[in-house]
């Protein structure tokens, strides 16, 4: 476990930095941050376990060119030896430059300001290259923990990857994804308006509509996501056509995700970033009303 006091000495041995205040900040499902403060300026630390290091290293190549494109992106700052992260018993840690600001307004023009932010993402990494990057995607129909969850989970999971199938995902405008634009991923920042998109996890080559498939899906849908496709479509980063095309495939898939990444936290008992198991469950069955199809209402006889 890494708590202040060893980060402290991290950081001083490996960064340089001394006399640095640190302040947990708050873990992700699968990860750990905290402030720091030095020298009238604030980083973020983050730690995530072993078993996760090379898709965390992944995504911090991939923040350093975005923000390279000049989009914020929590871009890490490397250490005095040049390298990304440092290596721990418990998994690597790694000092981050912090983007300053708040999440977009819950509004029609946060809306658009998401929609806009990914499709400059979009643009800016569409044709960059990470060696080792993970190619989409990831799910399993086989995958043990499926066979352990509630009887709707697997057949839901394995029909959303038969229509994604049926799509020819690599037949699709292709670049390195996000993997999970959530609205708390987005930062705006009050002094230049500048926004960001922070939390890559990962470097993984895939579908650019799984990113705008998933941002659509924190937005409630389709329809209420109106104005964060309109953003989006803005950027040129797809055409109206390949959206059209592939997005309602992409939104169940998403929703498949969301299904299949819970169900395996609840068979392994994963409680990183919460507090209460039954908020893996609340997770799972989220995904329900979108992956089971409605029964069929008879028509009354006379």
């Amino acid at each position: 476990m890494i708590d202040s006091d060893r980060l402290s000495g991290l950081i001083a041995d490996h960064w340089g930095l001394v006399d640095v205040r640190v302040e947990v900040h708050n873990g992700g499902m699968n990860s750990s941050t905290w402030w720091i403060d030095h020298d009238g300026r604030r980083d973020v630390a983050k730690h995530v376990p072993g078993w996760n290091r090379d898709q965390f290293v992944g995504g911090l190549t991939v923040a350093s060119h975005v923000q390279r494109a000049g989009i914020p992106a929590g871009a890490p700052i490397l250490t005095a030896s040049g390298r990304l992260a440092v290596e721990t018993a418990d998994g690597p840690v790694a000092l981050l430059q912090y983007v300053p600001g708040a999440g977009p307004p819950d509004d029609e023009s946060g809306l658009r300001v998401i929609g806009e932010t990914l499709g400059r993402v979009h643009v800016a990494v569409r044709d960059i290259r990470v060696a080792g990057a993970e190619q989409f995607h990831w799910v399993d129909p086989n995958a043990a923990h499926l066979d352990h969850a509630p009887a709707w989970v697997k057949p839901g999971v394995v029909k959303a990857l038969t229509m994604l199938d049926a799509l020819d995902p690599k037949s699709l405008t292709c670049g390195m994804l996000h993997t999970d634009p959530a609205p708390g991923a987005f930062l705006v920042d009050p002094a230049t308006g500048d926004v960001g998109l922070i939390d890559w996890s990962v470097a993984m080559h895939g579908p650019l509509l799984y990113d705008l498939a998933s941002a659509v899906m924190y937005a409630g849908g389709k329809v209420a996501a109106q104005s964060l496709l309109a953003g989006y479509v803005r950027t040129g980063a797809l055409g109206e056509d390949e959206i059209e095309r592939g997005l309602d495939v992409f939104h169940r898939f998403r929703w498949a995700v969301q299904a299949d990444y819970f169900a395996k936290r609840i068979a392994t008992r994963d409680m990183t970033g919460i507090e209460d198991a039954r908020e893996n469950e609340m997770g799972m069955l989220a995904a329900r009303e979108f992956l089971v199809e409605p029964i069929p209402r008879r028509s009354p006889s006379y």
